[in-house]
């Protein structure tokens, strides 16, 4: 057990790690030699720690405008958080062991799945399959499960979802990227295919169909067409006007000797930092894992497909992130003083969801119905991802876990799956 938990712990929760060694792995299936395998694995590291310094530094800058919207706004209520759910599941609950096997259930039976059928897809994004290793393993916990049925349901479960989600996103994800040759692996999937049936409902269509990608601009403001200047012209006043809502005072406490209109500005500027270098890290990873991956299809799993985190799709649709991202924070806000009208919790848009899962709907609603596919979409995708863990809430409470829900809709439906069909079939017998 100490064996698999190292592995589990220090390894498979490893997303870089992880990933090289897969990288490894189909050099030496293509029996390339000691020099391209030791140059294609850390040249795949390197790309996805590119990839994860510029997601650091996207999270650095915008868990500062999450504090600052908070403040300025005077917002209340719960802020979900599947990391705090992990947390007491291991302490309080002593559900660290299940969970750590559950982990290694889903990869195990993601990979029996994609061999053994049509989905071929392969889950790499480790820290998405704790998350939802955390939450089948605490519901099935909640349902009556113990032991190796805990683990074994749980991990079918996960598994299923592992290889599901890349599936039903692929027909999007190859008209987005061109080509067959990645899938999305992101615990948000059934968001982007909300996003991807609203905007083709509402959204543009035929000849009028016109992609944010395109937007032509008067001569003065053809910079704009850059990518990174475009975000800055976005996220600069973005964050000066929220930090000016939540005051001198407050903004104080945040930029320590620095004006706090000024460390602002510099947290906005940092954001697009973040992303230039998140890019450059999908660039590079792209190049070395796509080619070392024909290694495992060709052999372990035939015609396999790495199914990857979302920023992968960044690059092919910039300007639909940044709109996603907006779009889906403006659904966010509706949906948090609408939702309690109802009964239900007030969830506190999280940024970073907002972020990741928003701009990669951005990327969908753009796909299916352009421009106004992609706004509207966005604005109803804010206010579907705030619903689904407004239900959790109550699922929670009865469970002892006070004032607490997660993010990343996969997760939140499979633990809806646990509560309302699952553990009622299961507590029967």
């Amino acid at each position: 057990m100490g064996v698999i938990n190292f592995i589990i712990q220090n390894i498979l929760t490893q997303a870089s790690i992880t990933i090289a060694l897969i990288a490894m792995l189909g050099l030496v299936l293509q029996k390339k030699s000691v020099g391209q395998v030791i140059s294609g694995t850390l040249k795949t590291l390197l790309g996805f720690q590119v990839l994860s310094a510029g997601s650091s530094i996207i999270v650095g800058s915008l868990t500062y405008f999450g504090k600052i919207f908070k403040e300025g706004f005077h917002m209340q209520g719960i802020i979900p958080s599947i990391e705090a759910i992990n947390g007491q599941a291991m302490n309080e609950l002593g559900l660290g062991r299940d969970i750590a096997l559950t982990f290694l259930a889903i990869f195990i039976f993601n990979i029996l799945i994609a061999r053994f059928t049509k989905w071929k897809y392969i889950f790499l994004t480790g820290q998405a399959i704790l998350w939802m290793a955390t939450m089948t393993t605490v519901f099935g916990y909640f349902s009556g499960l113990r032991g190796i049925a805990l683990i074994l349901v749980g991990g079918f479960v996960g598994g299923v979802f592992a290889v599901a989600m890349p599936a039903i996103a692929q027909p999007f994800v190859r008209k987005i990227t061109g080509s067959n040759d990645i899938a999305l692996g992101h615990f948000c999937t059934i968001g982007y295919i909300f996003e991807a049936g609203v905007g083709y409902l509402f959204g543009e269509k035929g000849e009028k169909k016109k992609s944010i990608e395109d937007i032509k601009l008067p001569t003065q403001l053809e910079f704009l067409q850059d990518t990174y200047l475009s975000v800055m012209v976005v996220m600069v006043p973005l964050y000066i006007i929220t930090a000016a809502f939540a005051g001198a005072k407050f903004g104080a406490t945040l930029s320590g000797g620095t004006n706090y209109l000024m460390y602002a500005f510099l947290q906005a500027i940092q954001f697009v930092v973040g992303v230039y270098v998140l890019l450059s890290g999908v660039r590079m990873l792209l190049g070395e894992i796509v080619p070392a991956f024909r290694g495992i299809a060709m052999r372990l799993v035939p015609d396999s497909i790495p199914a990857l985190d979302c920023p992968v799709l960044f690059p092919y649709s910039p300007n639909a992130v940044i709109l996603g991202f907006i779009t889906t924070t403006i659904g966010s806000v509706l949906a948090m003083f609408i939702l309690p009208q109802f009964g239900l919790a007030m969830i506190l848009p999280g940024m970073l969801t907002n972020f990741f899962a928003g701009g990669t709907a951005g990327i969908f609603g753009n796909l299916t119905g352009g421009r106004r596919g992609a706004i509207i979409g966005g604005i109803l995708h804010g206010f579907f991802i705030t619903l689904l863990p407004a239900l959790l809430v109550t699922i929670f409470n009865s469970m002892g876990f006070v004032n607490a829900t997660a993010t990343d809709v996969d997760t939140v439906t499979a633990a809806l799956i646990y509560a309302w069909l699952l553990s009622p079939i299961l507590k029967a017998f």
